[in-house]
């Protein structure tokens, strides 16, 4: 979520940053956006490890820092599609070279890593 600070107030840019982007989910969710506009379910099934209340709050702050839009399609039964904005697309070369550098400490360290996990 976005910390307001005191009008010229100094900030650190890393903590700035990691406020938005840091946590558990909100990475990975912004990767699975990636490539794609997604439904809540299709989120949901992804991301297997977290809860329905988790995905929802994850998926609000990032809507509310600017990062992902959401569109509610007043249909029956109702539909809400998620995609990257512009800012959140400047990201994923900075996420991809984390999940690289991930997977590489997971494979000398002998740590099992998920398979199917989308590249």
């Amino acid at each position: 979520m976005k910390k307001t600070s005191k009008p010229g107030e100094e900030q650190c840019a890393v903590d700035y940053a990691f406020q938005r982007i840091g946590g558990k989910y909100k990475g990975r969710i912004l990767w699975h956006l990636r490539s794609d506009i997604k439904r809540y379910g299709e989120l949901r099934r992804s991301l297997k490890d977290i809860s329905p209340k988790m995905l929802t709050q994850a998926l609000r702050e990032l809507e509310q820092d600017e990062l992902i839009t959401k569109t509610i399609y007043l249909e029956k039964p109702l539909r809400v599609e998620y995609q990257l904005t512009e800012t959140a697309k400047e990201l994923l070369p900075f996420i991809k070279f984390l999940k690289l550098w991930g997977f590489k400490q997971m494979v000398q360290n002998n740590i099992p890593v998920m398979t199917g996990y989308p590249q």
